[in-house]
């Protein structure tokens, strides 16, 4: 109720712009839904809302326009479906008994193509709808032919590889990137 309290005297102003740091933190499931439909209903109104987290999994599900900040410098200014869309994690997942005849047609038209398992694809480089052409165009049957996007949290571990001070897997965790998000 203390961070519910705390939002609703910041919002007693009614302020155009809105700045949330962790808004989230302390939160029960219903006080969690309740301030992403709130946020989502000022930034409807045109407000600008600015939240700043660590929670990634709630951040994908409330906010529509990333900025990854990484030691001050601004790595990433994009709509949450770019950041995932380009991270090196999403692909398209295909599924087809001849999968195999698929790859040099894919290849040809740029895709890289992995986890050649028997039936199965992991196609980068094409979308889902160019595949399916694609394999239309050579006779070739599929089975599933489906979009993979990586989470937030991994694309953005991508985005800021180069802007932590140290690794996790060396043992230290201090990270000196910061995380924002704006809500459109």
């Amino acid at each position: 109720m203390r961070q519910r309290l705390g939002i609703a005297s910041a919002l007693l102003g009614d302020p155009p712009v809105l700045l949330f740091d962790e808004p989230v933190n302390g939160l029960d499931p219903e006080g969690i839904q309740w301030i992403r439909t709130l946020m989502r209903q000022f930034a409807g109104e045109g407000r600008t809302v600015f939240i700043s987290s660590h929670i990634m999994n709630e951040m994908e599900q409330t906010a529509d326009h990333v900025l990854v900040i990484g030691r001050g410098r601004l790595v990433a200014d994009l709509s949450m479906d770019e950041i995932t869309q380009r991270s090196v994690q999403s692909h398209v997942r295909v599924v087809s008994s001849r999968s195999h005849d698929l790859i040099p047609h894919l290849e040809e038209k740029g895709a890289l193509v992995t986890n050649r398992i028997p039936d199965q694809l992991t196609v980068s480089g094409l979308d889902a709808a160019s595949i399916g052409a694609i394999a239309f165009e050579h006779g070739i049957p599929l089975n599933e032919l489906s979009t993979q996007r990586a989470s937030l949290e991994s694309a953005y571990m991508e985005l800021t590889n180069d802007s932590v001070e140290f690794r996790a897997d060396s043992g230290s965790t201090t990270d000196v990137s910061h995380f924002q998000v704006i809500a459109r």
